[in-house]
């Protein structure tokens, strides 16, 4: 029943000869990775207002528009870097692996920690944005953001689940469609600004009151780039995930890399100059957009037009978590075949997808979801620093790898990685400090647990390697001997499960015979046991020794424990131990409550014993 119901909405298994068809075109490539990148021209210019029009007024936008200038500039040198990531590490990874191999294990782990934790946050953060986006067209829905924002997370879990095809048919046409509507969107306002300049507003919709009467400090400014700058979220998700595109996917990749910069830069460019023609400004009590506000500008108040760009602006939004859905899983599967990570994080589902990778990304991101109310403004604090973090390392470790290797043309490659560097470190410090006590600081402490819980993921992986390595040219592995077994079943009742759990010992038995155990309370219950055995060997013709053994206390698990134990003293050279057990299974869960379930709890403990083995022979109730 279970997999039919995941067939239906998973769908079927698909061979793992059709993976060359799973993966991304340039057509499909580009709405996916973007999605992210694209989506936060819907709050990133918010971010920024909201720290300077409450100090400023109408005399922050021209600080407004010198922010936007240095991001635009900020996301062509991270375009051209990442190009040049492409090209050097086709096998994905992005900062994982750049950071790793040029700077060493831990500034990789670190980036790994910044991606992983950016990822998470991008689902997040655009999940709650796209919430907010709906109840600023339907403001009765305000109250149910949370559960709204886990209805969005689910259906993008579930596309992915179908796999990269049908994901990308899924999710990348409402991408264009946003892009589309944009692009109408800043031409219908520029035209309406130019031949109706008296339909722009000449003052701001809400009513602040200015916290700074003259200019604006260098801190000010700062702190509305490091807000601006969640708007170069995204630009590194193609190169950590080249390995889904088609052949040739380095090329692919630049392909999208270039298109996702040009479409970001003419989109929030656009939208950034709109807002500061309109004067729009944030809604101080969160109930309605920046954006909202611009399209009932250019298109007027409760117009289709309105609403088109909403529902366009709610789609995006919930589309960019898709780039994380995308990416991570990618990044998860690279650091598991390191053994960073839990090796399952390689495996693919189903649908060729890395499952359980996009699983835990629902699961964390729901989580922060839950915890932060869906609220955008209280997750954006947390999400750049780790990116931009990310940012640093990889350009700084491409910078390194071109002075090292010194190949054709490094040194133009190496001043472009170097000003990436400088400008994203910068970047980085400024948003760490602006935003520290917005957030920022839970970032910079989640990475070191992250990094820990790697290494020791790493260690616990290299010990079971250590433990379980054979060496094939050891001459002891030529002594070849029988083992002879020694079995041991404990025995609590002589029934129908007893008796199949017998023929099973017996069928492996050697020239030893069966150790029959009881635990008894009574003398009472000593004497029936050794009568019922005895009767049984004579039937059976059974080679088997009863052991019994007295305790007042009712500790009948604890004293077969302790026999084991002196069991595994007393074996001989080339002697192993064989704990048989007889379980019951029923056919209902709610009948679990109904059985004690020892064989189960026992084989949990004596698995821990080096030296034995636990077998438990099922008998399945009618």
């Amino acid at each position: 029943m279970f997999e039919r119901i995941k067939t239906f909405f998973v769908g079927n298994a698909l061979k793992d000869t059709d993976l060359s068809t799973e993966k991304f075109s340039v057509k499909w490539g580009l709405p996916i990775y973007s999605s992210d990148a694209i989506s936060s021209v819907a709050y990133a210019g918010e971010e920024m207002l909201i720290v300077l029009v409450p100090a400023l007024f109408l005399g922050a936008y021209k600080y407004y528009i010198l922010c936007i200038a240095a991001i635009l500039f900020l996301l062509v040198i991270l375009a051209i870097s990442y190009s040049q990531t492409i090209d050097a590490y086709p096998n994905g990874g992005g900062a994982y692996g750049v950071a790793t191999e040029n700077l060493g294990k831990i500034p990789g782990l670190i980036a790994g920690a910044a991606l992983i934790i950016g990822y998470i946050l991008t689902v997040a953060a655009s999940s709650a944005a796209a919430t907010a986006a709906i109840y600023s067209a339907f403001p009765v829905l305000q109250p149910y953001r949370v559960f709204i924002a886990l209805g969005i997370i689910v259906l993008l879990t579930w596309g992915n689940l179908r796999g990269m095809r049908e994901s990308a048919v899924m999710f990348g046409t409402p991408t264009y469609m946003f892009i589309a509507i944009i692009v109408i969107t800043i031409l219908v306002g520029a035209v309406k600004a130019v031949v109706h300049p008296e339909m722009v507003p000449k003052a701001a919709s809400f009513n602040y009151q200015p916290t700074m009467l003259e200019g604006a400090t260098l801190f000010l400014v700062l702190r509305a780039f490091g807000a601006g700058c969640t708007a170069l979220t995204g630009v590194e998700a193609v190169s950590n995930a080249v390995p889904n595109f088609r052949d040739p996917a380095t090329k692919n990749a630049k392909k999208v890399l270039a298109l996702l910069a040009m479409v970001c830069l003419v989109c929030f460019l656009g939208l950034s100059i709109l807002t500061a023609v309109y004067h729009v400004t944030p809604d101080p009590s969160g109930g309605i957009t920046v954006i909202a506000q611009l399209a009932e500008r250019v298109y007027g108040e409760g117009s289709v037009g309105f609403y088109i760009v909403q529902v366009a602006t709610v789609v995006i939004l919930a589309l960019a978590a898709n780039t994380a859905f995308a990416g991570m899983p990618v990044l998860l599967a690279l650091m598991a075949k390191d053994g960073y990570m839990p090796r399952k994080m390689t495996n693919r589902g189903i649908r060729l997808g890395f499952s359980n990778g996009i699983e835990m990304v629902f699961l964390a991101s729901a989580l922060l979801i839950i915890i932060f109310r869906a609220d955008t403004h209280s997750l954006l604090p947390l999400y750049a620093t780790g990116v931009f973090l990310a940012f640093t390392l990889s350009q700084t470790g491409m910078l390194i790898r071109w002075i090292r290797k010194k190949n054709s043309g490094w040194k133009h490659r190496a001043v472009i990685n170097g000003i990436g560097a400088a400008m994203s470190a910068t970047t980085c410090l400024i948003i760490a400090i602006s935003r520290f006590t917005a957030g920022a600081w839970m970032v910079l402490v989640a990475i070191p647990v992250i990094v820990l819980v790697m290494e020791y993921i790493h260690q616990h992986y290299h010990g079971v390697q250590n433990d379980l390595g054979m060496d094939f040219g050891d001459e002891r592995l030529s002594d070849v001997y029988v083992p002879k077994v020694k079995i041991v079943m404990p025995i609590s009742n002589l029934n129908r499960a007893f008796l199949k759990s017998l023929h099973y010992a017996m069928s492996i038995q050697g020239d030893l015979p069966i150790e029959l155990y009881h635990v008894a309370s009574t003398e009472e219950d000593q004497e029936r046991y050794r009568e019922r055995v005895e009767t049984l060997k004579e039937i059976m013709n059974l080679n088997a020794v009863l052991v019994i053994e007295e305790t007042p206390y009712r500790n009948y698990s604890e004293m077969l424990l302790q026999h084991v134990d002196k069991c595994l003293d007393q074996l001989d050279p080339h002697e192993t131990l064989t704990v048989v057990m007889s379980q019951i299974i029923i056919r209902h869960w709610w009948q679990r409550v109904l059985h004690n379930q020892t064989s189960e709890q026992l084989k949990r403990q004596l698995e821990h014993k080096r030296n034995v083995s636990v077998v438990s022979v099922p008998y399945l109730l009618k």
